[in-house]
Parts: structure tokens; sequence; C-alpha cells
């Protein structure tokens, strides 16, 4: 299996609310994901990059492919997890759900192209 679940760096909470530091270097490229139930993302794989998920709210599965699929079920808030290269993945959305994906390279080149690949190449 390469997808490996992690915890954050550091976490703290008063009674003004909370702080959740996810990471502290390392992370080229962050997007914040607005996904609805029902829906699906992903069915794709990157070559260099690892991706990292940290769930803010909902719920969903997680399926990993490497020839043989592999599905990981109830990703919840609060999880965090990292998809190796070369692991094709892709989310159902149980929940409504908002999630943080981190690259450690960046997915889009200067050049235009994107390491995110559909398909296996033979």
């Amino acid at each position: 299996m390469l997808m490996i679940k992690l915890q954050p760096d550091f976490e703290f909470s008063n009674r003004n609310g909370s702080i959740i530091q996810l990471v502290n270097k390392g992370w080229n490229q962050v997007n914040v994901l607005d996904s609805k139930k029902g829906s699906k993302r992903g069915g794709h794989y990157h070559k260099e990059n690892k991706e990292l998920f940290y769930i803010i709210s909902g719920e969903a599965n997680l399926i990993l492919d490497n020839g043989a699929v592999e599905e990981i079920m109830n990703l919840k808030k609060g999880d965090m997890f990292l998809v190796s290269p070369y692991q094709m993945h892709t989310f159902e959305f149980l929940e409504d759900t908002f999630m943080v994906s981190l690259y450690d390279i960046g997915v889009e080149y200067e050049d235009g192209t994107k390491d995110i690949y559909s398909e296996w190449e033979e």
C-alpha cells in the first residue's frame, strides 16, 4: 500500500478555538478542495509528487489502484494521509467535504505540462 496515515505537526486548542499546523516545510503547492456528496475526484496518479491530504470536514472513501484495487473506507474530519508517487487514487465523497491537498514539488511545470496521469503507461 502506498498510502500512509499521518498526524499534524502541531495542534493547540483553548477557549478561543484551535490551530492545526499540518506541516512546517517541504511542500510547494497547497489546494483547498470543496467536494459535494455523491461526487468523485481523482482517478489519477503523479510520477514525481507526493500528495498529502487533510480532511477538514466531511467523509470520503479513498480508492487506491495499482492493478489490484484497495479501498480505504471512512476517511473523516481530522484524518491526514500521504499518497506516494505512482499510486492511482480516487475519492468518493459520502458527505459534502472540505479537504486540503499539498504537493511536495507541485504538479504544474513551467512548460505547461502537469504531473497528472490518468492512465497507466505501458
